[in-house]
Parts: structure tokens; C-alpha cells; sequence
């Protein structure tokens, strides 16, 4: 990290996270209509929350305690969408090659705020 972030925003991680739940947002307006308050309600949840907590964690940054719980409930969220893309898989709601990329782009997301939670320093220091 050569340069100094000014807002959430400017994270990687946000930006995938962000890119994620617009993505989601787009599969599933092809779900059935029965799933609305269910599956579709739940997937679409669980990957805004990602961003969500990302950006409170980032405001709590003062704090390497907070910042790192931050994280951690948007790694949660990031797991919780898995398990809701495994699920529309089985139900055929979405092709193997979507499964498979909205996967991807989970895991990713989870390796970087891996990365994050292990060197909070990084982060929370200089404000």
C-alpha cells in the first residue's frame, strides 16, 4: 500500500465487493417470482452486506478491534452469499459458469479481507 486511501471507496476489496452484489442484483431478476421473499431477498442481502460492512469498517478503522470485527462480519456475509449461490445452483436457477464465477469473485473477496483482518496495521494506522 504505496498510497494513502481517503475512503472506502477506494478499496479494492469494496470495488469487488460492490461489482458483486450489481451482478447478483442482475442473475436474479430471473428468478422465479415465488422466490422473491426468500432466496432472491436472502442472496441480495448477504452480498450488499459485504460492502456494507466494509465501509463501516473502514470508518472504524481508529479502532483495530472494531475494524477487525467489521471484516469479519462482512467475510460472514461474503460465505453467506456462497452458501445462497449453491443453493440457486441446485434449484437451477442459475447456469454452472455463473455458480462458478459468482464463486470466484466470493472467494476473492474473502482472500482479501483475509489479508486485511491479518495486518490491521496496515490499515488502521495514519489517519
Amino acid at each position: 500500500m504505496g498510497e494513502r486511501i481517503s475512503s472506502f471507496r477506494e478499496l479494492r476489496v469494496y470495488r469487488a465487493a460492490f461489482e458483486l452484489q450489481q451482478e447478483i442484483f442482475e442473475v436474479t431478476k430471473e428468478f422465479p417470482k415465488e422466490e422473491l421473499y426468500s432466496l432472491t431477498d436472502q442472496i441480495r442481502r448477504s452480498s450488499r452486506s459485504i460492502g456494507g460492512n466494509i465501509a463501516e469498517a473502514w470508518q472504524k478503522r481508529r479502532y483495530p478491534a472494531h475494524f477487525m470485527s467489521k471484516l469479519s462480519d462482512a467475510d460472514g456475509e461474503q460465505a453467506e452469499t456462497q452458501h445462497w449461490l449453491d443453493t440457486a445452483q441446485k434449484c437451477r436457477y442459475i447456469s454452472d459458469g455463473c455458480h462458478d464465477r459468482l464463486m470466484s469473485a466470493c472467494r476473492d473477496i474473502g482472500r482479501m479481507l483475509g489479508a486485511m483482518i491479518n495486518k490491521p496495521e496496515t490499515f488502521c494506522k495514519n489517519q
